[in-house]
């Protein structure tokens, strides 16, 4: 009779896993062990690069594993990925000298209205909520806006995505009724050619709220093509 419960036990336990999002194995977990472990594997040993006026973070390398990953959670409604995936960057980013500036305030870059009623979450919102649980930072997501709806980057060369995204931003209310305090760390998916952070920044540092870096999930590797 034990022995009839125990396997009972079993098969139930294996009907009532929940599947990974990724390969639809499955997983006691948000993912199964595979994939966790090819997840952890596109981390970048060095994870800091510069643009022309901030420091950039970058978490990993965007390809196979975490480029589908990013793909399922924004394309295919499992925005759960962002938690994991925003508590590894706010690990690594906490061991990461330029981690040691205080007072800073996380800002997500935001989505256009119309595209955020479609999608129905901002992936950046997320994945800024679950680094911001690991490093105590504070979040604001609200303290920017995306005034103008712009096309998808993908595609575009580096002068048409800087006019792409030229005047897509502005302050958000939060930060329209009161400046943070320090300075504003901003927060994306991906991070490519820049064009996107830079003009979120320019409208930051245009109301004299300073920005003091960049940080963003995964990034095309260094002498790679842009994507």
């Amino acid at each position: 009779m034990r022995k009839l419960t125990d396997k009972f036990k079993g098969f139930l336990d294996l009907f009532l896993k929940s599947s990974c999002p990724l390969c639809q194995r499955p997983a006691q977990d948000l993912l199964c062990q595979y994939c966790h472990r090819q997840l952890q594997r596109c981390e970048l040993t060095k994870v800091s690069r510069r643009s022309a006026n901030e420091p950039v973070f970058v978490w990993g390398i965007y390809g196979g594993a975490l480029k589908r990953a990013i793909a399922v959670m924004k394309y295919e409604n499992h925005p759960q990925l962002a938690q994991p995936l925003g508590h590894w960057m706010g690990e690594a980013w906490l061991k990461s000298p330029i981690s040691t500036e205080s007072r800073l305030t996380v800002v997500p870059i935001p989505m256009h209205l119309k595209k955020l009623k479609e999608r129905g979450f901002n992936q950046a919102e997320l994945l800024a909520k679950s680094f911001c649980e690991v490093t105590g930072l504070p979040a604001q997501p609200q303290g920017l806006e995306r005034v103008r709806q712009t096309e998808a980057q993908f595609g575009l060369s580096a002068s048409e995505r800087q006019q792409n995204v030229a005047d897509a931003f502005s302050l958000g209310k939060a930060f329209r009724h009161r400046h943070p305090q320090g300075s504003v760390l901003l927060l994306d998916d991906i991070y490519t050619t820049g064009s996107t952070v830079r003009a979120a920044a320019q409208t930051l540092r245009s109301a004299n709220i300073p920005v003091c870096g960049i940080v963003a999930l995964a990034a095309p590797q260094q002498g790679d093509r842009e994507i």
